[in-house]
């Protein structure tokens, strides 16, 4: 971190603090590290019903729960509302009760597996003990979003008041989407800059492979990735493809400068987050922010903010992949293989900006809009997304085989990536088996979905 560097609590005045903040996340490419995400539904087996914050059965019920297996609780007005432990893993919840685990940074997809797999091991171990299952979709398949419950945390009580007014779905998008990510890092301002244009521009690649939402309110809604279509109308202030990150000059200081324009949502402050909604941060660094007069942001603060954007791929001190829905165990741990395969290999990253460096920038609109709906079927140049999909795979595979990584009987990283190949060879998606299901064995039911893709 760079010698002028503020401490995280102490007042910021300069925008060249916050650019530097994104700045620290440069690391040699030997301490680069792999953070996975992943979000699943947690419902009541005897019905169906999602679970309510309190209650012997509720979210709460799971968080205690959680602690005999060595997770500290995070507190918010006398409720917990998170587990932790040190190696900075978390368990977090999502507005109506998604489970989620952010994983530890970690060395290896071997490693990303097998934490993925101790997680839903103890998360079953207290769903069985209180008659709950887990469900790996990108939407909730069955309850309208009126019947979805809302977590006691108070960012979600500013935002949920704050999304109706920038666009139809956000509330949709807090209690009904579930998704899995991977973050990644980056060893210099140029190699953020190639990994942010290579994965920005393939982020809807993954959205159809990942295709996994094509239910709502127990029917066919009309998408193969609802969850993906649903940020198309959440808040165009801070969501989309961001075309600037493919412009000469592209680099920290406009991706901070991007978020010096997206409105706020709140400061927290002594255990209290202050409603600073649709307020400018860039007012805040000149000490005239509404919500508090006089005061200036801190390198927390920004941190704050950077969470409250949502493009489909965004810049923390590493870099976040955002397009996939969630899904099953074994595409849990294909996700960061697909990422780490084209982007931790130098080779590979050449080889996947060779093919997309010529995307013009109403492609990406393109594919943006398209893709939530036709996902691999979607018609690009001269084929489709299924053809350019197997393309990105083959890359991914060469990057991971180059990578060389082994677990315990020698197997390498590859591996991961075979359910993928599955599902680009065939061009069917996750969706479309769901929706041949509903159509022959399910006879028009969705029901089933919770016991046939069950964690």
């Amino acid at each position: 971190m760079p010698d002028s560097q503020p401490k995280p609590n102490e007042p910021v005045t300069d925008k060249r603090a916050l650019v530097e903040y994104l700045e620290s996340g440069c690391k040699p490419p030997e301490n680069w590290r792999i953070g996975t995400e992943h979000e699943k539904f947690a419902y009541h087996l005897e019905d169906l019903r999602p679970l309510e914050y309190d209650g012997p059965r509720g979210v709460r019920a799971i968080l205690e729960g959680m602690k005999r297996f060595g997770w500290e609780p995070v507190m918010e007005g006398g409720h917990p509302i998170a587990l932790v432990k040190p190696d900075l893993s978390s368990v977090t919840l999502e507005p109506a009760g998604q489970i989620e685990l952010s994983g530890a940074p970690l060395e290896t997809i071997h490693q990303t597996c097998s934490e993925v797999g101790e997680h839903l091991k103890q998360v079953k171990t207290i769903a069985a003990e209180m008659d709950i299952g887990f469900l790996g979709l990108g939407y909730h398949p069955k309850w309208p979003r009126s019947e979805l419950p809302w977590m006691p945390k108070q960012r979600y009580g500013i935002m949920r008041e704050y999304m109706p007014k920038k666009g139809t779905m956000g509330l949709e998008m807090m209690q009904a989407t579930c998704t899995v990510q991977v973050n990644l890092d980056f060893c210099s301002e140029a190699s953020m800059v190639q990994m942010f244009r290579v994965s920005l521009a393939l982020q809807p690649i993954a959205t159809a492979i990942w295709a996994n939402s094509p239910f709502k309110e127990g029917k066919p809604n009309g998408y193969l990735s609802y969850r993906s279509h649903i940020w198309t109308d959440t808040d165009p202030d801070r969501c989309g493809t961001l075309p600037f990150v493919f412009e000469d000059g592209f680099g920290f200081e406009r991706y901070a400068d991007y978020l010096l324009d997206v409105p706020m949502y709140f400061v927290y402050r002594n255990g209290v987050y202050v409603d600073a909604s649709g307020q400018s941060f860039r007012d805040f660094l000149a000490g005239k922010l509404p919500a508090l007069p006089g005061e200036a942001p801190t390198l927390k603060d920004w941190e704050d903010h950077l969470t409250t954007a949502f493009p489909e791929v965004r810049l923390k001190r590493y870099l976040e992949m955002r397009g996939a829905d969630g899904g099953p165990w074994n595409r849990l741990c294909a996700l960061p293989a697909f990422w780490v395969g084209l982007l931790y290999d130098a080779e590979a990253r050449a080889a996947a900006w060779d093919l997309v460096s010529d995307w013009t920038a109403e492609e990406h609109a393109y594919l943006r809009d398209e893709v939530p709906r036709l996902a691999l079927g979607t018609p690009f140049r001269d084929g489709t997304v299924d053809d350019v999909a197997l393309d990105v795979l083959e890359i991914a595979h060469e990057g991971l085989a180059r990578r060389g990584r082994l677990d315990g009987v020698g197997l390498d990283e590859t591996h991961f990536l075979n359910p993928l190949f599955q599902i680009v060879e065939s061009g069917l998606t996750p969706a479309e088996d769901l929706l041949a299901a509903y159509e022959r064995r399910w006879k028009g039911c969705v029901d089933p979905v919770f016991r046939e893709y069950a964690y």
